[in-house]
């Protein structure tokens, strides 16, 4: 059978003479998978933080049919709801704002003070949201005016709710690892199931008993409102976010795309698989084994294999969100985070902190004796840690993003429409007139950029100074004619997530490089 479309279907390519594309990860068909809703038209309408995307999925076929695209309006929803007329309640979880999409296609913002939006519920035309925080409140709002109420507040986290048979309402209480319900006049809540896998949604079945997904265990529940009883469903991986009912059929989501239906027996059925919310960083060990960083996973591709996970934010022994990757031999990572960190991290061990307090860490490369280089795009650096000292390389640079150090120690640096080398704490332009240069790498003499808005991969022969494209309508960036909206962080999950396309050089000169638009990794091979 034929595979069903991508989230972003490119053109091919235009390569150098000589050149080779290869994909090593099938494109994804969702920008990550968060929250679920039935609509009365049977489909499963799935929120998307990071494509900034609202789509609907056939649970029988898989075809997905774009609601609500990149760049229209809708800025990373995390939940959503349906009220009887067809409107569309989306949380915009980086932007604090509670939406509403309405059935002509028009985008309205209900409110617009929802710190950390996450959790929306409809009951009988009662519009219901709160507050993925500590502290986090849950709250009524008027469907015309976006007036709110407050139902209950100091909750520890409240995530994905909804109201039960009783006519209360029932959340997780995410920082407590429990499930609670509240009257939705307000008053004391009550615990209802406690000692659970970090519970991030709350739906009902047919029969009254909770449905509700595990985010740090990879569990599916059912569990007795009345008796806190648990059975496990189905045992899945951690990143669990949502789950929603077609009749008596149960869907549940994974932060990294996947769509399953969940059988008897503790069976399974991947309606959509798994794929990368992005990718961003890029590393390549001297064996070949490429690391990618995807904000809450990582992965490792060894030559010839399928990925492999190597780590996630709800396992433990994990940097943070992941942006910048590069190989520090071995099985060694170093990385950026959007919690303003820099580290040394080698999969299953606890990382090693190289920098904090940082802005927004960008692209990180390690060199020399083990020196790590990497660029804080707030700050306008390019910092570099070697014995254990940071220090300053060069400031007041325009938003800096790729690093890269070449073999003699030279330090490259990609910023606002250039790739620089510096030296003695300045930045000289080696390329200029580039429109957003993102990845950087040294290998064989040349120095390779790749540019997401020319959507090309460059090389600079740094003896010569000659330049060529070595291919060019590459899937990263934005899809043509959509504005990626910039997304904020996250509470105190993490800072903003900016996105970065990385690209790195392996032993033998191909380039790898993060297909963001369409989900995938890349390689560049010469020869």
């Amino acid at each position: 059978m034929p595979q069903p479309a991508a989230r972003y279907v490119a053109p091919p390519a235009t390569l150098a003479e000589g050149w080779t594309l290869a994909r090593l990860t099938p494109p994804s068909r969702l920008h990550g998978a968060n929250g679920l809703r039935t609509g009365k038209d049977g489909l499963i309408y799935v929120a998307q933080v990071c494509g900034s995307q609202v789509s609907a999925v056939n649970p029988d076929t898989g075809d997905i049919t774009t609601v609500s695209p990149m760049g229209g309006g809708i800025t990373g929803p995390d939940d959503l709801a349906f009220d009887d007329e067809g409107n569309l309640y989306c949380t915009e979880i980086t932007t604090n704002k509670l939406s509403v999409l309405h059935p002509d296609g028009t985008v309205r913002v209900l409110n617009g003070d929802v710190p950390v939006a996450n959790p929306v519920t409809v009951y009988q035309n009662r519009v219901i949201a709160g507050e993925l925080r500590m502290g986090g409140q849950i709250r009524e709002f008027d469907r015309s005016t976006g007036a709110a109420r407050v139902i209950l507040a100091d909750v520890p986290m409240p995530n994905a709710f909804e109201v039960g048979p009783d006519g209360k309402l029932y959340f997780p209480a995410q920082g407590a690892n429990e499930i609670w319900r509240v009257s939705l006049d307000g008053g004391a809540p009550e615990v209802v199931a406690k000692d659970l896998g970090v519970p991030d949604s709350v739906k009902f079945d047919a029969q009254g008993f909770i449905i509700s997904t595990q985010v740090g265990s990879g569990q599916v529940l059912r569990i007795d409102p009345r008796s806190g009883e648990k059975t496990v469903l189905a045992q899945l991986s951690p990143g669990l976010d949502n789950c929603t009912l077609v009749g008596d059929r149960l869907f549940v989501s994974h932060i990294t795309g996947e769509l399953h239906e969940i059988l008897g027996g503790g069976k399974t059925r991947a309606v959509i698989d798994n794929g990368f919310q992005w990718p961003m960083g890029i590393g390549v060990n001297e064996a070949g084994t490429v690391y990618v960083a995807d904000g809450m996973f990582a992965y490792t591709i060894a030559p010839g294999q399928p990925r492999q996970p190597a780590g996630n934010l709800f396992g433990g022994k994990f940097p943070g969100f992941l942006r910048g990757a590069a190989s520090a031999g071995g099985d060694a990572w170093v990385v950026t985070t959007a919690n303003g960190t820099a580290a040394r991290w080698t999969p299953g061990s606890e990382p090693e902190l190289l920098a904090q307090g940082l802005g927004r860490a960008m692209g990180i490369a390690a060199g020399p004796g083990g020196a790590v280089a990497f660029a804080d795009y707030d700050t306008g650096k390019v910092m570099l840690v070697s014995g254990g000292e940071v220090s300053d390389l060069a400031s007041g640079l325009d938003k800096p993003t790729g690093v890269a150090i070449g073999s003699d120690g030279t330090v490259y640096v990609a910023d606002a429409g250039r790739v620089s080398k510096v030296s003695g704490g300045k930045a000289s332009s080696v390329i200029d007139g580039l429109g957003d240069p993102q990845g950087i790498a040294v290998s064989g003499g040349k120095l390779y950029v790749l540019d997401v808005a020319a959507k090309q991969v460059i090389a600079l022969d740094l003896a010569s100074g000659s330049q060529s494209v070595i291919a060019s309508g590459l899937p990263v960036g934005a899809p043509a004619g959509a504005v990626r909206p910039s997304l904020g962080g996250v509470g105190d999950m993490c800072g903003p997530m900016t996105s970065f396309a990385g690209l790195a050089a392996g032993a033998d000169g191909s380039l790898y490089l993060s297909g963001d638009a369409e989900g995938s990794v890349l390689k560049l091979t010469a020869g």
